[in-house]
């Protein structure tokens, strides 16, 4: 792990910024003394942000999945601040529910954000962060350590960016660029709190072994995923224990397996028909913004 550097000058970029943990990222960043370029689909949403941070800050309307549109914001943040030191891939949304009876629009979408989406905002800003030898921290999950059922999607989503990342380190290292993945539980967001207003999924959540059944906080999370990027890490935990699940997660596959057939049984019939959209404010942009176009 490298020492800390000071973001006092540094330009971060952080997609998904309306909201959550971009919001509250790009807050606490800004208060160290970066400039923030913050990137969404909200941009009444940015607006506010970016006017209420202590530093310099602008925002850029576009959607993740879009390269044309991601390559645009990459070349005009690079003109306005003169620079890209980190850039946090953020942006995310999600879906739950049996998979045989899940909506396949809301569940490609959750592919297409989370996954698609964190490897379009790496290939627009890649070259900006080689210029000056800087820091990607894309965002994952539990869900990339301990794949669970209901969550077909968002699973498969960040376990993909994880290997995504992992796979990315190891190609652009020699040209100066660091590259991170950042972990959280369940933590106090839109998307989670719209997760838990479906009883089925709030319960099966509830059900999950301590410590992974909680709601966390978002503020000592946020303050680690700083604390990783002051650091340029390799990997950042929002909660304690999520670094010592890496030594166990190769038995989790199979615990998961018997546990989750389990509990599918008892809850029987609740399950039949079962269909969630894109959940949490966020999920709500996001469909919003799509049929706008």
């Amino acid at each position: 792990m490298s020492g800390r550097r000071t973001l006092e000058g540094q330009v971060v970029v952080v997609t998904g910024a309306a909201r959550g943990v971009g919001e509250l990222l790009a807050r606490k960043l800004s208060a160290r003394g970066a400039k923030l370029a913050l990137v969404g689909l909200e941009p009444d949403e940015l607006k506010k942000v970016a006017a209420s941070l202590h530093g310099e800050a602008a925002h850029w309307h576009a959607d993740v999945t879009d390269h044309e549109a991601l390559a645009r914001v990459a070349q005009e943040v690079k003109a306005h601040f003169g620079k890209v030191d980190v850039v946090v891939a953020n942006a995310g949304v999600a879906t739950g529910g049996p998979f045989v009876d899940s909506d396949p629009v809301a569940w490609r979408r959750v592919i297409e954000v989370n996954l698609i989406g964190g490897a379009v905002t790496g290939r627009a800003f890649l070259p900006v962060l080689m210029e000056s030898r800087g820091y990607f921290l894309q965002v994952a999950s539990l869900a990339a350590i301990t794949p669970a059922p209901m969550m077909t999607a968002y699973c498969a989503s960040k376990s993909g960016v994880e290997a995504f990342a992992h796979s990315l380190r190891g190609e652009v290292g020699h040209k100066g660029v660091r590259v991170g993945v950042g972990y959280l539980s369940w933590t106090d967001t839109d998307m989670v709190r719209g997760a838990d207003q479906d009883d089925v999924m709030r319960e099966l959540r509830q059900r999950l072994p301590w410590p992974s059944n909680k709601t966390y906080p978002l503020g000592p999370a946020v303050d680690r995923l700083v604390a990783g990027i002051e650091r340029r890490s390799a990997h950042v935990y929002g909660q304690w224990w999520l670094r010592g699940m890496q030594s166990i997660r190769g038995y989790l596959p199979s615990i998961i397996g018997t546990v989750g057939q389990r509990e599918m049984k008892r809850f029987g019939d609740r399950l039949d028909g079962m269909r969630i959209g894109l959940v949490g404010a966020g999920g709500a942009a996001d469909e919003s913004a799509r049929t706008q176009r």
